[in-house]
């Protein structure tokens, strides 16, 4: 199949979101805490089920959408949709096993197919990567959710960031990561562990499949 030159118009906040996630927290996604303050282990990230609100703040601005996890599987249901040259999307889909993203044109039954960037992936281990110190504050909460509150500080590259983190240590869930030295955030709201169906994860029926070559959009 030919590919196509593709441009989507991508929100705020995924052109901030490589620069971010890849300084930041977007390490291994399976791992146990450094010894001292914190539980023994996390939960194995690749064998999460869960559906949750996803919220993203940066630079005063917040994106929501609700989120359906199985695993190296993630089902974004955008709030307002996102903007691509074709029409907008109201579902990205996004397979960490096939190394793609799939952008889904209701409108137009169409599924624009673009390769997998660290734009895309979640952080959900509770470990950071490159995390050098860890203590306990207290108990806190997510909304409705009960958690304990950590101060994490993480080195990369000869740069520290310190990071606030919300931790529900019965279910081993990371609920809320915050940056002291940014403004920047993302958070789990509501998270519900149940098993997803397979067909969220796949693209609709009927659907026409196309792969794009994706490119940086230009936002006025």
């Amino acid at each position: 199949m030919a590919a196509f030159s593709v441009c989507p118009v991508r929100p705020w906040w995924y052109r901030l979101l490589p620069v971010f996630l890849f300084t930041c927290m977007l390490m291994p996604l399976s791992g146990s805490f450094a010894s001292g303050d914190g539980v023994e282990t996390s939960r194995n990230a690749d064998e999460l089920e869960f559906s949750s609100r996803l919220i993203w703040r940066t630079n005063g601005k917040t994106s929501r959408a609700q989120l359906f996890v199985k695993g190296g599987r993630y089902r974004i249901e955008h709030r307002g949709g996102v903007k691509t040259d074709m029409g907008y999307a109201t579902v990205t889909i996004v397979r960490l096993d096939k190394q793609q993203v799939w952008y889904i044109l209701s409108q137009r039954r169409l599924v624009m197919a673009v390769p997998l960037t660290l734009d895309y992936v979640l952080p959900l281990a509770i470990t950071l990567d490159g995390e050098i110190a860890r203590s306990r504050i207290g108990d806190a909460m997510v909304g409705e959710q009960q958690a304990t509150l950590y101060e994490v500080v993480v080195g990369r590259h000869g740069h520290r960031e310190t990071y606030y983190q919300w931790v529900d240590e019965t279910r081993q869930l990371l609920l809320k990561l915050v940056s002291r030295d940014r403004d920047w955030s993302v958070e789990y709201g509501r998270v519900v562990l149940s098993k997803q169906p397979e067909y969220f994860f796949e693209t609709p029926l009927g659907y026409r499949t196309f792969q794009a070559t994706e490119k940086q959009a230009d936002e006025g």
